[in-house]
């Protein structure tokens, strides 16, 4: 025989609850039901204004293309050395920055680090995914360090033997003077900077990287 409470009439105040513990407790999960669904549509909002306000909204035109003809991704990998760069809010604070680049099956991987504060700060480091943008035969190309922002990389000046790069930005927005080795030459520095500005760099705000923290290594000459 089945229990009395199953065969109890839908109107039954026994059955509904009302006004009694399961009333309370519907009226319990309604109410913060209602109030995770605002919070869940209020995180879905901020996670849209924050995706939106992270992307580079930039639309990219053939007649402003500055970058250089074609890049040997094999002779590219390794390690950089930065010599110096624009100011960027997310290198604040760094010394002796250094690039490695390593391909794999299909992007490059990126790992870009440096000495917080001083030559002999706490080390950081960001570890990031380069893709190639089809049809700029490697010159141009879209850099993940968070899903699914990406940062465009543009190689704007190669050395012939891949000695020193130039990375700008479609906005020129961002630059970066970087070597095989941690120090450069004066000579070639400027004629950097004087490269750089004919494509429409702000160069005066250039801010040289200290690398002492190679110093026992040798310069170029």
């Amino acid at each position: 025989m089945m229990p009395p409470a199953l065969f109890r009439s839908a109107t039954d105040p026994a059955a509904t609850g009302r006004g009694g513990p399961l009333d309370h407790l519907g009226r319990f999960i309604l109410v913060r039901g209602d109030a995770m669904l605002r919070l869940i549509s209020g995180c879905a909002g901020l996670l849209i204004l924050l995706f939106l306000a992270g992307c580079s909204f930039y639309s990219y035109d053939p007649q402003d293309d500055h970058t250089v003809a074609a890049v040997d991704l094999k002779r590219y990998q390794g390690r950089w050395y930065e010599i110096a760069s624009l100011p960027a809010r997310f290198q604040r604070g760094c010394v002796c920055t250094t690039a490695d680049y390593k391909l794999a099956p299909d992007h490059v991987v990126v790992i870009n680090t440096c000495r917080d504060g001083s030559p002999r700060g706490k080390i950081r480091r960001a570890r990031g995914k380069a893709y190639p943008v089809a049809g700029s035969r490697n010159s141009r190309l879209e850099v993940v360090f968070f899903w699914p922002f990406r940062g465009n990389y543009w190689v704007i000046g190669l050395g012939r033997h891949y000695e020193w790069v130039m990375v700008g930005h479609p906005k020129r927005k961002y630059l970066w003077i970087m070597s095989r080795k941690p120090f450069m030459a004066e000579s070639l520095y400027n004629r950097l900077k004087k490269r750089a500005r004919a494509l429409g760099y702000p160069v005066d705000k250039l801010q040289k990287m200290d690398q002492s923290c190679f110093r026992g290594q040798a310069r170029n000459r």
